[in-house]
């Protein structure tokens, strides 16, 4: 029963990808992979973190058929390797999932049937099966077989008259190719495995730090000192510089917007390293002992001043990308820079905890992998491109018409809205009717697998 799915999960993945667009057939083959992964792992799929995986995997694959944009797709493999990776071993972490579920795909059924023999330094297989022999079963009678049929050809015309009458070009051999293609996937992932070597060591790993024994209250003394003067240093110098930003932005409610783009574009990247800077000195103070030493009061409520002057920071760039935005209008950087300014004051806040709870680096990879990934599936579930457009025609003082009739087709209903409704140049009503009447056409020609949901807002209008 389990081969037969295989089989039919293998058929149906090459009737849904060969030759054909991203659309709905993602979504399908979402509800296919989990089909496939619980009838295999049904006990797994009685766990709560299963099922919310499973749940964001059909969640992503809806939202590529909704929007069929890039983010959509990135989010809907990045939870197919988290899903695999989370049945290989439900207590690893995040990134560990991704790195199991990775290798899953790629060599599951190879790992499953194969070893390695240390003594032999040779790949052997698991299981007793006489490969050689297999292949000569289906190849040798396969070849005698075709031989007698050319000599039975030659010796009687109407048996020659029946082989010449078999039409085969309805096999699709690519179609074919893909289709085993599609097995060896399913194969892989129907039972996921783990990396041994990177699982055991994150399972071993704990959260928390631990005093050490190299302990020396001379040597910390020392680095609580070093420490306090640098991070006071600091205090100071971020201060400085937020009072300064601060009441530029205060006193100057009408700045140029060319005054803006200059401060966005050579200012922001710097404060944003600046960020990283603090994140990985603040990591290198309280790295080891230092957390257990008794007189560190001052170091650490100097290190959580620090950090919250971080995020006053990063509202202070907020504030500047809100107002280029409000200028120049929405675009894909200005969004980036927006969720890597919410990443960062995450990292912020996991450092604060880190540093007050005396945890170790893996607990800040780990809580900062999942907060990336949850950022990602909510991103995915947005179209983008809809709400660029949208915002850069109705509230930015400026607009880059070139920019937004260079994204996806995602926008391709709205800009034609505006057309009707907008006083717009000739030239650029004439590129919107050229980009809606392409994806039209588009949409039109669309097979099933490929239908998307501008197909069903095509047919109520």
């Amino acid at each position: 029963m389990k081969k037969l799915l295989l089989f039919i999960g293998a058929i149906l993945f090459s009737t849904l990808f060969y030759d054909k667009r991203i659309g709905l057939n993602l979504f399908l083959f979402s509800i296919i992979t989990i089909s496939v992964l619980y009838v295999n792992n049904k006990d797994d799929f009685k766990n709560k973190r299963t099922l919310l995986y499973a749940s964001l995997y059909l969640m992503t694959g809806l939202a590529v058929f909704f929007h069929d944009s890039l983010v959509s797709v990135i989010a809907n493999f990045v939870t197919y390797f988290t899903l695999i990776g989370l049945l290989s071993q439900h207590k690893s972490s995040i990134y560990i999932n991704w790195l199991n579920g990775l290798y899953t795909t790629i060599a599951g059924l190879f790992h499953r049937n194969f070893t390695f023999n240390e003594a032999t330094q040779e790949v052997e297989p698991k299981k007793n099966v006489d490969y050689i022999h297999l292949i000569k079963i289906i190849f040798i009678p396969s070849i005698i077989l075709i031989i007698f049929i050319g000599l039975y050809q030659n010796g009687n015309p109407l048996f020659s008259k029946i082989i010449a009458s078999i039409d085969l070009s309805f096999i699709n051999v690519q179609w074919l190719l893909f289709a085993g293609l599609g097995y060896y996937l399913l194969s892989n992932i129907h039972k996921p495995i783990e990396v041994e070597p990177a699982t055991e060591i994150d399972l071993k790993t704990g959260n928390s730090l631990s005093k050490t024994n190299a302990f020396s209250i001379p040597k910390l003394k020392q680095e609580n000192q070093l420490g306090v003067i640098l991070i006071s240093l600091l205090n100071a110098l971020i201060l400085l510089f937020l009072i300064t930003d601060i009441t530029f932005l205060i006193t100057n409610d009408d700045v140029r917007a060319s005054v803006f783009s200059s401060q966005v574009h050579s200012g922001i990247n710097a404060l944003i390293a600046s960020i990283v800077i603090a994140i990985i000195i603040l990591l290198y103070v309280f790295r080891g002992d230092i957390n257990f030493y008794k007189d560190n009061k001052t170091l650490k409520q100097l290190a959580f001043t620090w950090i919250i002057l971080n995020i006053v920071l990063v509202l202070s760039i907020t504030a500047k990308n809100g107002q280029y935005i409000y200028y120049y209008g929405l675009t894909y950087k200005r969004i980036g820079v927006l969720v890597y300014l919410t990443l960062a004051v995450t990292g912020l806040i996991t450092t604060l905890v880190k540093i007050n709870k005396i945890k170790n680096i893996w607990y800040l990879l780990r809580l900062n992998t999942k907060a990336a990934f949850i950022v990602l599936i909510i991103s995915s579930t947005i179209n983008w491109d809809y709400h660029i457009t949208n915002y850069n025609f109705n509230y930015a003082k400026s607009m880059d018409f070139n920019y937004l009739i260079e994204l996806s087709n995602n926008n391709t209903f709205l800009l034609k809205e505006q057309a009707e409704t907008k006083v717009l140049g000739q030239d650029s009503i004439k590129r919107i009717e050229d980009k809606y009447n392409k994806y039209v056409y588009e949409l039109r020609t669309n097979s099933w697998q490929e239908l998307q949901y501008d197909n069903l807002k095509l047919e109520t209008k």
